[in-house]
Order: structure tokens, then sequence, then C-alpha cells
């Protein structure tokens, strides 16, 4: 079975956005190795500023997964241009709750209404320049 997972590059702030998911989405980091920790790091030595950044790591939210990484901090400045992280709520309660938190620091791009399609939808970019579009079913 094939599954699309997002993977995400923060310019070396990567662990401080995770935490910031953990906290306003319920994520749950499954897996964290650290360039410290890297095998080649034995080869090709790995400068102390970036030791404790994230080579990758896993992190789960409901039944799904995306993946991070600090990438090359020194040498790249991401930019999350022509995507959105759907986020799909249990209830509109839990889904305005999660936009707020998402929110939090960030942009509103859309705020958060009842669409056609939807009993509650909102669209925002985080503070680590992240799009995301929160919703829940019609009737929820």
């Amino acid at each position: 079975m094939m599954e699309v997972q997002p993977y995400l590059f923060f310019a070396g702030n990567c662990e401080e956005a995770l935490q910031f998911y953990q906290r306003s989405i319920g994520a749950r980091i499954t897996l964290i190795m650290r360039y410290s920790e890297s095998p080649d790091a034995l080869l090709t030595p790995v400068p102390d500023e970036w030791k404790d950044k994230i080579m990758h790591a896993n992190v789960s939210v409901g039944h799904t997964q995306f993946m991070a990484s600090d990438g090359q901090c020194d040498r790249m400045h991401p930019e999350f241009n022509g995507f959105s992280l759907s986020l799909k709520a249990d209830s509109k309660t839990d889904a305005e709750r999660l936009f707020k938190s998402l929110s939090s620091g960030g942009k509103v791009n859309l705020p958060f209404q009842r669409t056609f399609w939807s009993s509650g939808f909102g669209m925002l970019t985080d503070r680590y320049g992240v799009g995301w579009m929160i919703m829940s079913e019609i009737g929820t």
C-alpha cells in the first residue's frame, strides 16, 4: 500500500516546531535522530552547532504521520509554499480549538467558519510558515 507523507524541513528550529505541534494538536514524536547520532559523523565530523539538531523525526497526528528535519539549516531557508497540511477534527468544537491553537503566533488566512462542505473550516499559516487547513465534517 502506498502512502504520501509530508517531509517538512525547518531552518534550525525543528525541535521548537515539533514541541509546538505536540502542544497545539497533540502530535506524538515517535522517532528523533540527531546529527550527532549519525554513523556518518565518524567519517565526516558534525559541526558543534549541528550536533543537537534534528536530522530526522517521525511525527504522528491521529492515524497519519509526517516527517521533519532541520535539514541543512546553514544552507537552506525553507519556504512552505504551494501546499497546506489538512487536519480533519472529530467535531466543530475540536476543529475550532485546533485552529486557535495552531494560529497562535501565526497568520489567519481564512477565519474559522461554516462552509457548504464543513460545519467549521479555516486556513492559517503557523508561526513556522506551514500552511494548515482545519475542518470538521458537516453536521459534527
